[in-house]
């Protein structure tokens, strides 16, 4: 039907098609660029509703330690402190690569998103390194149900975080071969708002398993 359609606008006027079809093809590309941010959306609110359970399942088993070792026995604040350092600088970088986006500046978002996933990659080997830690001197998430939360709840946003750098990493190839396209915007900008929603979600964890578990 529709090249029928296209077939008469050429017979009436060739220049029909030539002006209307770049105009049909931009609005169906705005609305499938619509239609994956709203998904998007949709997918860090189930994340949410994730992170929600895990934090209400660590608040009832987070003094069950079964005459083990507490919190305020394990946390190294200033260590933390350094990790939330890292990530919190990541998410500055991240924002960076945006206004460099907006800029249309391809290699400033090049240069942020990588020193975003470095940032990524330090942040998870010092989260690495404390689990590895932790277990050597016993405290694995099997000797508690105050560790299997806590190891289950930060396992879990270290494994989002992972994620995100393999997807910085696939997005920063892609916009080194494609420029910054429409598509390539699109997902730059979902790609900003998974990494902020990470920072989010670790500030609560580091206020309410670290901080308050180290007092």
């Amino acid at each position: 039907m529709s090249s029928n359609v296209i077939a008469t606008f050429d017979r009436l006027d060739p220049t029909l098609s030539a002006v209307r079809l770049p105009r049909v093809s931009e609005h169906a590309e705005a609305a499938v660029d619509s239609t994956k941010t709203l998904g998007f959306w949709i997918y860090l609110m189930t994340d949410c509703v994730l992170f929600a359970g895990l934090f209400a399942t660590y608040a009832v088993l987070g003094h069950e330690t079964a005459g083990g070792p507490t919190g305020k026995d394990l946390f190294d604040l200033s260590y933390v402190l350094k990790e939330t350092g890292i990530l919190l600088a990541s998410s500055f970088t991240c924002g960076l690569a945006t206004v460099a986006m907006q800029a249309n500046r391809r290699a400033g978002v090049l240069a942020w998103l990588g020193l975003t996933a470095v940032l990524g990659l330090v942040f998870l080997g010092m989260e690495v390194g404390e689990f590895r830690h932790l277990v050597g001197i016993g405290a694995g998430p099997d000797a508690s149900a105050f560790l299997s939360s806590f190891f289950t709840l930060v396992g879990t946003h270290g494994t989002h975080v992972a994620l995100g750098v393999i997807w910085m990493l696939v997005v920063i190839a892609q916009v080194a071969k494609a420029g910054l396209n429409g598509t390539m915007r699109t997902r730059l900008v979902l790609l900003g708002l998974f990494w902020h929603f990470l920072d989010l979600i670790w500030i609560g964890v580091f206020s309410f398993v670290y901080l308050i578990g180290a007092l």
